[in-house]
């Protein structure tokens, strides 16, 4: 809830990533950027009508910048307690969208704080919002979560990487742009899911394998239940059959299992999801969950 904070847990997944550097990988860093995204919205809303709004693709933008920085410091300084020699890199990083996705015609993705119904029908007015309650919790703002069709700066992110740099890229899914007839590109007012980015770039920029970084060891199955059974690995075909038999919950583990068969059906070899203090024991075989054709 503070930068502070953000920076304690940056530094210590710095140290898991620095041993897998250790062990000869190359890496490419993503991350997400949702609280972050919520405090500029609030900081916004909060100096309403003394300054001006800020767009939210410019917002994803200022969250890669920030965080880009903490991860960077992060990693430069464990790399210096360490005595290992290697450049860090953050990349500022659009992800095309087409403008005519049809979440666009059915935003849903909320963001941003609660407000009354009474202030949700103002934004609708005055900012043009679309808005809608929240499992009784209030209103919020709810913009599109387009498909991602392709990472715009994904050839200097291989550039940099077969030139021996980490690279950070693709912070919160990426910022979502439009492109007209010409290439020029705009920006757009939606969010972008971070896994399904994130298994994107791996895929445009050949990546052997794709790692998911996130709060459990293992994927389970029946989770939080008597029964609960984690997994050591699963196929693509036992992956679908699982989303069809309920196992894994949109807000949660379903997008990174979604964005996983993503990377394979693409091309990927094969994906891992596991916790940061297991990554190295995770890519070494002796944990994680792995997902293969």
């Amino acid at each position: 809830m503070s930068v502070p904070d953000q920076y304690a847990a940056v530094v210590e997944t710095a140290r898991h990533l620095t041993q897998l550097l250790e062990q000869g990988c190359r890496i490419v860093l993503t991350h997400g950027n949702g609280p972050q995204v919520g405090f500029i919205l609030q900081r916004s809303e909060h100096s309403r009508g003394t300054l001006h709004a800020v767009p939210l693709d410019s917002i994803v933008a200022d969250t890669q910048g920030a965080l880009g920085y903490q991860i960077q410091q992060a990693l430069q300084n464990e790399f210096r307690r360490r005595g290992l020699t290697k450049g860090v890199a953050s990349i500022v990083t659009q992800t095309l969208v087409d403008a005519a996705d049809p979440a666009f015609s059915r935003p849903s993705k909320p963001i941003g704080q609660f407000y009354t119904r009474e202030e949700a029908l103002d934004r609708t007015r005055v900012e043009g919002w679309a808005m809608a309650e929240d499992a009784g919790r209030g209103w919020r703002r709810v913009v599109a979560s387009p498909k991602p069709l392709r990472i715009i700066e994904s050839d200097v992110i291989t550039h940099l990487v077969k030139s021996g740099y980490v690279v950070i890229a693709a912070g919160g899914g990426g910022i979502p742009v439009f492109a007209n007839d010409q290439g020029a590109l705009r920006g757009a007012a939606a969010v972008i899911d971070k896994d399904i980015a994130s298994a994107l770039l791996a895929n445009q920029i050949g990546a052997d394998l794709l790692v998911i970084s996130t709060a459990v060891d293992k994927v389970c199955l029946n989770f939080g239940r008597p029964d609960q059974r984690a997994l050591d690995s699963m196929t693509v075909a036992q992956a679908k059959a699982w989303i069809a038999e309920g196992h894994f919950q949109p807000g949660s583990m379903l997008p990174k299992i979604q964005a996983c068969l993503q990377f394979i059906e693409r091309g990927g070899k094969e994906a891992l999801i596991t916790s940061p203090q297991f990554l190295s024991a995770a890519i070494g075989g002796t944990t994680g969950t792995r997902l293969t054709p």
